[in-house]
């Protein structure tokens, strides 16, 4: 009795991976999680499987590629605005000029680069999420992961986003130049290879330590604060337990957590955006060159209430679909309160 009960106490903290349950469709696997599964299109999937770290991955890919491709408009003008401020004034002002300069198909400028380059971050992004949130949990130890979950849930999204964004950057220094230098390519097939005769292959990673200066910070707080906000919505907003919950309000709620989230998120990453959007856009520029031209107040601002409604929007849209996918092959959502503890095992009886 007491090696099964050491056993169940080392298992990783159940609020990592909290689920609904429900009294039909619901198995235990092998290490004695409960895991609602409504349909299980690929088969049953056992959590931390390579199963399991493939389906976060395709839900990362379709999560952050689809989202990121929406809002190219909104991109657009955006990097347009940090660019040359002088002309795009404004949000407003900012579609009329390219709606006159362009006509409606320029506001989709740059969506091959942006739907590739969105769709490799997000694998890696939510992939090693889940792979480092669980190797750290392991690590700290069933006791240090229940105290210090927040650490764990910053360490784990700053490791994969390092990872994502050595995918990200190749197609995001090509995104930037298509979309704020007319006349330099129609999209990636030409502008790609333009860029590399321009700027060599290794131009591709120019901005690399920017893009880390933005998209770290900004996800460890996607991740960090998504999971965070969740845990106090099931806690003090809905008026049941996660595990009395529908999928559909579980979905609402992850899209509601995502786009708070992502308000957040746009706040602290926004003045990497900007410099990240300078250095792709001139040749030879420098951070010094962007902090010059841009100005300190000007770094932190331009762009941002634009940047503010993407964000949140594609942020929210994010955990959405991320976490409907999850739902679709059978796997918990992410976050919530954490569930009842397991039962103590009963003694066997005496022969």
């Amino acid at each position: 009795m007491e090696n099964n009960n050491n056993m169940r106490s080392s298992l990783i903290p159940s609020y990592l991976y909290s689920t609904s349950l429900t009294t039909k469709n619901k198995r235990t696997n092998n290490n004695g999680f409960m895991i609602e599964s409504p349909s299980e299109p690929f088969g049953k999937i056992e959590m931390y499987s390579p199963k399991f770290y493939a389906a976060c991955t395709v839900g990362g890919i379709l999560s952050c590629g689809l989202t990121h491709m929406a809002v190219t408009p909104l991109d657009l003008v955006k990097c347009n605005m940090q660019i040359d401020p002088a002309k795009y004034k404004s949000i407003s002002s900012g579609f009329g000029v390219l709606l006159k300069e362009q006509g409606p198909k320029g506001f989709f400028r740059g969506w091959v680069p942006t739907l590739l380059g969105y769709s490799a971050q997000g694998a890696c992004k939510f992939g090693f999420y889940e792979f480092f949130k669980k190797y750290y949990s392991d690590l700290a130890g069933p006791e240090n992961a229940a105290k210090y979950k927040t650490l764990i849930y910053l360490a784990g999204s700053a490791s994969a986003e390092v990872i994502a964004d050595v995918a990200l950057c190749p197609m995001e220094a090509v995104k930037v130049r298509v979309q704020t230098q007319p006349g330099f390519a129609k999209g990636l097939s030409d502008g790609l290879p333009k860029f590399v005769k321009a700027e060599g292959a290794l131009g591709l990673y120019k901005g690399i330590v920017p893009l880390w200066g933005r998209q770290i910070p900004y996800t460890m707080m996607k991740f960090a604060s998504f999971e965070t906000i969740v845990e106090k919505l099931y806690k003090y907003a809905i008026p049941k337990p996660k595990d009395q919950c529908s999928k559909s309000l579980q979905l609402g709620v992850s899209f509601a957590g995502g786009y708070v989230a992502g308000v957040l998120c746009a706040i602290v990453s926004h003045p990497a955006d900007n410099l990240v959007s300078f250095l792709n856009n001139a040749k030879g520029a420098t951070v010094g060159d962007a902090v010059k031209k841009l100005g300190w107040w000007g770094l932190f601002t331009r762009g941002l209430p634009l940047r503010i409604v993407m964000i949140g929007t594609l942020t929210g849209a994010q955990w959405g679909i991320y976490d409907a996918f999850k739902v679709f092959v059978g796997l918990p959502t992410t976050g919530g309160a954490a569930p009842a503890a397991l039962p103590a095992v009963a003694p066997a009886p005496l022969a």
